[in-house]
C-alpha cells in the first residue's frame, strides 16, 4: 500500500493532483490537508514487501552455489508504460540490468523506506514501544496513516533531505513546497532506491537493517487500504524475497477483493509523473538478499490496477529470470 489513506480528501489542489495522489500502496487516497492533524499521506501506497532475505531476520535459506551472474536482461515494457529499473548483484558488485535508472517519478509508498531509515537512525535502531505497532503496519501493510504520523514526527521533507545526504542519493527530492504533507510526491529514481537498499543492507547498523528487513519479510498480501500488493517481485519469483511496493493514481477503492490469508510468497523540479498512475516494486531476492531489484513504472492514464500489476509482474519476471 503506501498511499495516503483514502479517509480524507485534500482540501487543496486540482482534481488532477488529487487523483494522482491516491492509492499508493495500500489505499490510493489523497492526503489530508497539511495541518496540526497529520495529513493523509499522498495516495502512494503499495509499499509493503515480501519476505525479508536477511539471514538474521528470517531462517536462512540454503545458500545457492557460486553460480555466474544471470545475463543482463533488457525486456520491453508494455505499450504506453514508461519503466525504469536496476537489478544489482551484491555478491559480485555488478549491475546486471538497468534502464532509465536516473529518471525520476513520484515515490508513492516506496518513500516509507526513507521514513523508516530516518526514524531508526535517530534512535539508535530502536522503535519506541508506543510506536511499534504503527511502524510495523507502515512497512508490512503499507499503512498510510502510519506513514503520515512518522512523516510529521520527522519534519516532513526534512526526512528526505537528511537521507539524501546520508546515503548520497543523486535524484531524490522532497515533495513540492506547496504539498509538504504529500509524502508520496517525493521524487525517486531506480538507482537511488537501489542505493538505499545497498545502504540498508551493507552500511546501516545491524539493528536498523534487521528491523526493516524483518518487517518487509512479514509483509501482508493486502495493504491496510484493501489493495492487493502481491504483484511484481512477489509474483515473479518463488525465491525468498523482501519487498516494498508502491502505487498511486488508481482511485480510493480497491478494484477487486484482496484476502489476507497469509503473507505472499510467490521542470521546475523532478518529474513526478502526475496525471498518470504509478506502480513500483522494489526489494531483494535470494539468500543473504543477494539481488537488489527496483522496477518503477508510470502507466497510461486510466490504466486499470489489475492490468498494470500484470504488466509489472511480466516485466519483473523477465528481469529476474535466472537469478
Amino acid at each position: 500500500m503506501s498511499h495516503l489513506p483514502a479517509r480524507r480528501v485534500l482540501l487543496a489542489g486540482s482534481l488532477a493532483l488529487l487523483t494522482a495522489a491516491t492509492a499508493c500502496g495500500g489505499s490510493g487516497t489523497a492526503p489530508a490537508p497539511d495541518a496540526a492533524s497529520a495529513p493523509a499521506a499522498e495516495a502512494p501506497r503499495g509499499s509493503s514487501g515480501g519476505g525479508s532475505p536477511h539471514p538474521t531476520a528470517v531462517a536462512p535459506e540454503a545458500p545457492a552455489p557460486d553460480a555466474p551472474a544471470a545475463p543482463a536482461a533488457r525486456p520491453k515494457p508494455a505499450p504506453g508504460v514508461s519503466a525504469r529499473w536496476v537489478v544489482y548483484d551484491r555478491k559480485t558488485g555488478r549491475t546486471l540490468s538497468k534502464s532509465g535508472a536516473n529518471r525520476t517519478v513520484r515515490s508513492a509508498s516506496v518513500v516509507k523506506l526513507l521514513i523508516a531509515l530516518d526514524y531508526l537512525g535517530s534512535r539508535k535502531g530502536k522503535v519506541a514501544p508506543a510506536h511499534a505497532a504503527r511502524f510495523a503496519k507502515m512497512l508490512r501493510s503499507s499503512d498510510d496513516s502510519a506513514a503520515t504520523f512518522f512523516w510529521n514526527l520527522g519534519g516532513k521533507g526534512a526526512i528526505v533531505t537528511r537521507m539524501k545526504k546520508k546515503i548520497s542519493l543523486a535524484d531524490t527530492a522532497p515533495p513540492p513546497a506547496g504539498q509538504p504533507g504529500y509524502w508520496g510526491y517525493t521524487a525517486i529514481s531506480a538507482r537511488d532506491i537501489a542505493a538505499t537498499y545497498r545502504f540498508l543492507l551493507d552500511r546501516a547498523s545491524p539493528k536498523v537493517r534487521d528491523t526493516i528487513m524483518g518487517h518487509l519479510g512479514k509483509a501482508t498480501k493486502c495493504g491496510t487500504d484493501g489493495f492487493d500488493q502481491s504483484w511484481g517481485i512477489p509474483a515473479a519469483t518463488k525465491r525468498r524475497h523482501a519487498v516494498k511496493q508502491g502505487w498511486s493514481g488508481f482511485g480510493l477503492t480497491p478494484p477487486y477483493p484482496c484476502a489476507n490469508n497469509s503473507r505472499y510468497v510467490p521542470a521546475a523540479g523532478p518529474d513526478l509523473g502526475l496525471g498518470r498512475p504509478v506502480l513500483h516494486t522494489t526489494g531483494t531476492i535470494g539468500a543473504q538478499a543477494r539481488y537488489i531489484v527496483v522496477v518503477l513504472t508510470l502507466n497510461p492514464a486510466g490504466a486499470s490496477y489489475r492490468v498494470s500489476g500484470q504488466r509489472l509482474t511480466k516485466l519483473t519476471r523477465e528481469l529476474v529470470k535466472g537469478l
